[in-house]
């Protein structure tokens, strides 16, 4: 299955709610460990000790074993900073009521302050995906497929559609590419500050990070801004 939310599915449909039960608490376990280890590092006994539960027993519920628990720990994680992603950006810029040109930099900046802010309400999902990035030839290619297919992939297309309702307002200029707009603010808004933070295990004083921001948005405008 490619998703946490195909297993849950398939789960309480097939599962007995005790065996559902003990698969949601291993999984658990192994955010944790897989958020302190990594994954090349966390071992199946780690992961089974953490859960309290044998080897044996860990593999009964995830036959896949690591890269079972990891896959299903990811997407989890994900889909999860995915949903308060997509909300953040409907309350902040409603497709139905663009922003007014003189509060467009106002909006964006709520906008990249509430994603880089994610790193603080969801640190076990960031601390997994800075081993992904540190571990990516380790990492299972299915799992980095399930990873990218639960989180970045829908949160891109959507900040591209925003960038796209932006453009048919008239308030900047995608120049032909929104899904490129996007990675841009993303890349200005926050790259700076999830490599100073370490994906936010070491926090930046809130007037440096809001500088961060701010001064990113200022450069996206300063090249996307209609003319």
């Amino acid at each position: 299955m490619d998703t946490n939310e195909a297993w849950l599915e398939k789960s309480r449909s097939e599962v007995p709610p005790r065996k559902l039960e003990k698969q949601i608490a291993i999984a658990g376990a192994a955010c944790t460990v897989f958020g302190r280890e990594g994954y090349a590092r966390a071992s199946v006994d780690a992961l089974a000790a953490a859960a309290g539960v044998s080897t044996r027993t860990l593999y009964n519920h995830f036959p896949g074993g690591k890269a079972d628990l990891f896959r299903i720990v990811v997407t989890w994680t994900s889909g999860e900073v995915r949903d308060a992603q997509l909300s953040r950006m409907r309350a902040l810029l409603d497709p139905g009521r663009p922003p007014r040109p003189e509060d467009l930099e106002r909006d964006l900046v709520a906008l990249a302050r509430a994603f880089v802010g994610m790193m603080t309400d969801y640190p076990n999902h960031f601390a997994l995906v800075r081993h992904i990035h540190a571990e990516a030839d380790h990492v299972p290619p299915e799992v980095l497929a399930a990873w990218k297919d639960a989180g970045p992939g829908p949160v891109g297309r959507a900040l591209a559609e925003v960038m796209t309702d932006l453009a048919t307002a008239g308030l900047i200029d995608v120049h032909g590419d929104a899904a490129m707009a996007g990675a841009h603010f993303m890349a200005l808004t926050s790259h700076a500050i999830v490599q100073l933070s370490h994906y936010g295990v070491l926090p930046l004083p809130k007037g440096e990070a809001d500088r961060l921001v701010e001064g990113g948005v200022a450069a996206f405008l300063r090249a996307y801004r209609a003319r």
